[in-house]
């Protein structure tokens, strides 16, 4: 008579609903941890274009301080920053400079488009030189509306955003390709100059 119990298969228990970092590994309590602690340590790189930034500054210093919600500013580089927060009008010229830095920034990197210059080109959208919109070239996860936003426009950007943050996970947002859209497939075509007008034929009497 065998007095050993048979030895079956270990069971695997069912993956939770939300994957995210250490999703295998770790409970549902410790990515909850986790995104508490992305949520509360943003260092800004801020990318400041126009009249918009003079609002950011505002929001920064000490009447307003987003200090306060877990926002450090003006971080040293792209490469420690977590929020871009693009403020003013985004031009063709200036494009390239705004997509390049965010491509230096870690992930999880986040965007907020601040003011109506960098959602939509504002009040110089129709222009030949201005990108209608920083959306078109980056992915945004905020919109700020105003021309310019108060200081209390971009708190409550934030607080938007780091709702965001609490409810995100990263398998979903990294881990399958119909997540968030990839900067490629947002960007369009920028304005190009006009091609140059044919000159005059350098043969003396035009072409025999």
């Amino acid at each position: 008579m065998d007095v050993n119990p048979p030895v079956s298969e270990p069971v695997l228990l069912p993956e939770p609903k939300r994957l995210g970092a250490l999703a295998r590994l770790a409970p549902e309590p410790m990515k909850v941890i986790l995104n508490w602690g992305r949520r509360y340590s943003l260092w800004v790189f801020n990318f400041g274009l126009a009249c918009c930034a003079i609002e950011f500054i505002a929001a920064s210093m000490a009447r307003h301080d987003f200090i306060r919600l877990g926002v450090i500013p003006f971080a040293p580089g792209p490469r420690q920053a977590d929020l871009m927060i693009v403020s003013g009008t985004v031009t063709d010229k200036m494009a390239p400079a705004v997509k390049r830095l965010y491509e230096q920034m870690p992930e999880p990197k986040y965007v907020i488009s601040f003011g109506a210059c960098s959602n939509c080109g504002g009040p110089y959208w129709d222009s030949y030189s201005v990108t209608k919109g920083v959306d078109q070239i980056i992915p945004v996860d905020v919109y700020v509306p105003g021309c310019p936003p108060r200081p209390e426009a971009l708190l409550q950007g934030i607080l938007k955003l780091q709702e965001k943050i609490a409810r995100e996970s990263l398998g979903e947002r990294y881990g399958s390709g119909a997540g968030r859209p990839s900067a490629a497939a947002l960007q369009s075509g920028l304005v190009q100059p006009p091609p140059p007008a044919p000159g005059p034929d350098p043969t003396p009497g035009g072409a025999r």
